[in-house]
């Protein structure tokens, strides 16, 4: 990797050069991987068992997209030794937390009595702005968030309804991760900041159901992805809703504040579940979008795979965001007009707070002095390019100008989004 005043560049994205105990031990590790960190389905829910002595997954629908995405991490996603163990770790978090909240719904099904009203989401391919604007919304006092540590860990161990019981355990293990995060992959903080009390996605929530976008963020697994655009998502919708009605009743909370792209290609199930919902639909120049989106996943997949593809993954982020774009296109009218708002990203950036107490506006929630402070004090600190800039190359990714414009161009002309390819080199600080 290099830096100039233009910022970063990514150098290595087809030949990751790994810290070098990392390269030792996936090379130290590799005969062995397979068998000390196992993706067999049966191991893994015997060892969810063990871990918290719970028997009961609830309904096993969730063993379908589970098994697609076992088949799809060993066929495909050539992982090594560190991404074999930090899938299995992912996946039987994943079935603990499952366990967990079946057992706390049996001994307490008032849980499922708690009233998730007109929550405010945000859905916006991602690069669009919207963790900024999730994050200046979350200083509001009245919107309740879900903490990153949350979101990996939500419900505390064992039968105690403390509601904090072992909250510090679960920030460190959080803090470590995303520790472990930045010593592989220095520059992601540059594309997208992880913190442990930040607002954090939903995703993670709709992955108890193991049917998410979530996986295709950090692993090759187009087999997983077929199963997931091919089902209805309906089921994993209703897991995530029944997830915050209880981090509602152990944390309190009375208005969720959500954000994930996935939702743009979701709008229909979204309202199903969710038919108050305040929706703040984001956008932008999609030659950004992929331009940025397609280097951050091939910069995160060294994190799990021994074999990285710029040129493929750039064509397959292509896909996947034009896939997302005609859902919003084909949907917008299925829902609600008066249930969502359009943010464009020049405007929004010409002024950041201005544009959050629309959005406030538009959900009903008024903007008190301590919440407008509150956000003042957050944007102040936290400028766009706060960690650096990246220079993104469509060279890199084997994509052209042309050759996006040609397949999106039917986005920006439905939602009158303006071309940014007068402004720079395509290289900023676009971590948000």
């Amino acid at each position: 990797m290099s830096e100039s005043n233009e910022g970063i560049w990514i150098d290595d994205l087809g030949a990751p050069r790994l810290p070098r105990s990392v390269a030792i031990g996936n090379r130290l590790l590799s005969p062995f991987a397979r068998r000390l960190f196992s993706l067999d389905e049966e191991a893994l829910l015997n060892a969810a068992r063990r871990h918290t002595q719970l028997e009961d997954f609830g309904t096993l629908r969730f063993r379908e997209p589970l098994r697609a995405l076992l088949q799809s991490l060993e066929s495909e996603a050539h992982l090594h030794a560190l991404g074999r163990f930090s899938v299995r770790r992912l996946i039987l978090q994943l079935l603990v937390t499952r366990l967990r909240m079946v057992d706390l719904l049996r001994r307490h099904p008032e849980i499922e009595d708690q009233s998730i009203e007109a929550p405010i989401i945000v859905a916006g391919l991602p690069r669009t702005g919207t963790t900024l604007l999730h994050n200046l919304l979350a200083q509001h006092p009245d919107l309740r968030t879900l903490p990153y540590w949350e979101s990996l860990e939500p419900l505390p161990a064992g039968e105690a309804l403390e509601p904090d019981l072992d909250a510090d355990a679960r920030r460190a293990r959080c803090a470590q991760a995303i520790s472990m995060l930045q010593w592989v992959m220095p520059h992601f903080a540059a594309m997208h900041e992880m913190e442990t009390e930040l607002p954090h996605e939903e995703i993670q929530l709709l992955a108890v159901d193991f049917s998410t976008m979530l996986f295709e963020s950090s692993y090759d697994v187009p087999g997983y992805r077929r199963w997931y655009m091919t089902n209805d998502q309906t089921p994993a919708y209703a897991m995530m809703r029944r997830i915050l009605q209880v981090l509602q009743w152990l944390r309190g909370g009375e208005r969720w504040l959500l954000k994930s792209p996935q939702h743009l290609e979701q709008l229909p199930v979204l309202f199903k579940i969710f038919p108050d919902a305040c929706v703040v639909q984001t956008h932008r120049d999609p030659l950004r979008v992929v331009l940025s989106m397609a280097t951050m996943a091939a910069y995160t997949v060294r994190m799990n795979s021994a074999r990285v593809e710029p040129h493929k993954i750039g064509r397959a982020w292509l896909d996947r965001i034009e896939t997302m774009l005609r859902a919003a296109v084909r949907d917008r009218a299925a829902v609600p007009a008066d249930r969502v708002m359009d943010v464009h990203f020049e405007e929004y950036m010409a002024n950041n707070i201005g544009m959050a107490e629309r959005v406030l506006g538009f959900s009903g929630e008024s903007l008190t002095p301590e919440a407008k402070m509150q956000m003042e004090t957050f944007h102040a600190a936290n400028l766009r390019g706060k960690y650096g800039s990246i220079q993104y190359r469509l060279e890199d990714l084997g994509l052209s100008e042309a050759m996006i414009r040609d397949r999106l161009g039917f986005y920006q002309d439905h939602f009158d989004v303006p071309d940014e390819s007068a402004v720079g080199r395509y290289a900023s600080g676009d971590r948000r």
